[in-house]
C-alpha cells in the first residue's frame, strides 16, 4: 500500500540493518518506475519518483499475515463502525496487502481492487502474494472513472478505502468535493469512507475542510502527529453515544480476530477522535481548486 513520505524516513530508519537490500524486480510502467527489493525477512514495492523512492507495499516473508505498516492497522478501526462489511471497494491496490487482510478476516464479503496501473497488478500477484476468487476482483481503472460507473450502475458498498498515491502525493482529483460526494452516492445508508491520507503538511487543513463539507464530523485516526492520518467518514451523522457504544462492542468482538495481524482494537478506539483543528475559512479542494503538488509539503 501507499505511505507518505515522514513514514517512508521513520520505518527506513527501524527497519534499517546490516543486509543490504536486494533488487529481485524492476520495470518502467505507463506511469512509474516500479521496483520489488528484498532486504532480509522484508520485501517490499517501491515507486521511484525523481525525489525519492517512496515504499507502497511490504510484507513479511516468514509472516505475511503480520501488517508492517501503521497505516495499514488504523485502516482497520472502519471495522469497529462497521463489523460486517458485506462489500468493500478499495481504491488502489500496492501489493494487495488491504484486500487479502480483509478477505482472511471476511471470506465472503465481495471485495473490489481498483488500480490504474497494470504493471501494479502484475507485481502485486507474482511478489506479494495478493489473492483473488470469486468474491475478490480486480478493475484496472482510474478510481474517479470507476466510482462515476457505479453511481450510474447504482452499486453500493459498505466501506469504501482510498489509498491511491503516485509515490509523492495523492492524485487531485481524487481529494476534491465534487469527488467525495460521487463517493457518497455509492455508500450504503450505514456506509464508511477511509482515506489514507497526510498529518504533517499545508494539505492538511483543506483536506479536513473538504471531508467536512461533505460528511460532516468524521473520525481522525493516527498513532502520532508526524505519521499517517486516516480520516473515517461515514454517510450518516455520528451519534456521539451511539457511536461509543457501537466502538465498545465491536473492539472487544474483533478483539481476537485482528489481533494476528498484529492489530490492538482497544488502542484503536483509544485514538479515534473527533477534531476540529484547522480554521473556518479554509479553502475547500474543488475540481477547480486542488494544487495538490504545491500544498503537499509542510
Amino acid at each position: 500500500m501507499h505511505t507518505l513520505m515522514t513514514i517512508f524516513f521513520l520505518f527506513t530508519f527501524y527497519f534499517s540493518s546490516s543486509l543490504s537490500a536486494k533488487t529481485i524486480h524492476s520495470e518502467r510502467s505507463l506511469y512509474r518506475n516500479i521496483s520489488v527489493e528484498d532486504q532480509g525477512d522484508l520485501r517490499c514495492l517501491k515507486f521511484h519518483t525523481k525525489q525519492q523512492k517512496s515504499q507502497q507495499s511490504c510484507l513479511f516473508k516468514s509472516n505475511p499475515q503480520k501488517l508492517v505498516f501503521n497505516y495499514t492497522k488504523l485502516l482497520m478501526s472502519t471495522l469497529l463502525l462497521n463489523s460486517e462489511p458485506k462489500n468493500i471497494l478499495i481504491i488502489g491496490l500496492g501489493g494487495g496487502t488491504l484486500s487479502n487482510t480483509f478477505h482472511q478476516l471476511y471470506p465472503e464479503t465481495n471485495i473490489t481492487n481498483v488500480e490504474l496501473d497494470q504493471a501494479v497488478i502484475k507485481v502485486a500477484r507474482q511478489y506479494f502474494g495478493y489473492f483473488e476468487n470469486q468474491h475478490i476482483k480486480t478493475i484496472t481503472q482510474d478510481g474517479r472513472l470507476f466510482i462515476k460507473r457505479a453511481a450510474l450502475k447504482k452499486q453500493q458498498y459498505d466501506l469504501i478505502i482510498l489509498d491511491a498515491f503516485n509515490g509523492d502525493y495523492i492524485p487531485e482529483h481524487l481529494m476534491t468535493v465534487e469527488f467525495l460526494q460521487e463517493i457518497k452516492k455509492i455508500l450504503t445508508t450505514n456506509g464508511i469512507l477511509a482515506a489514507n491520507t497526510f498529518s504533517q503538511s499545508k494539505l492538511y487543513n483543506h483536506e479536513s475542510a473538504t471531508y467536512q463539507a461533505v460528511y460532516g464530523d468524521f473520525y481522525n485516526v493516527r498513532g502520532n502527529l508526524y505519521s499517517n492520518r486516516i480520516i473515517v467518514a461515514q454517510k450518516s451523522t455520528i451519534l456521539k453515544a451511539k457511536q461509543q457504544s457501537k466502538l465498545d462492542n465491536n473492539a472487544k468482538l474483533l478483539k481476537q480476530a485482528l489481533a494476528r495481524f498484529d492489530v490492538d482494537t482497544n488502542k484503536l478506539k483509544r485514538i479515534m477522535k473527533v477534531e476540529h483543528n484547522w480554521p473556518k475559512n479554509t479553502r475547500l479542494l474543488t475540481d477547480q481548486y486542488s494544487p495538490v503538488n504545491l500544498l503537499k509539503v509542510q
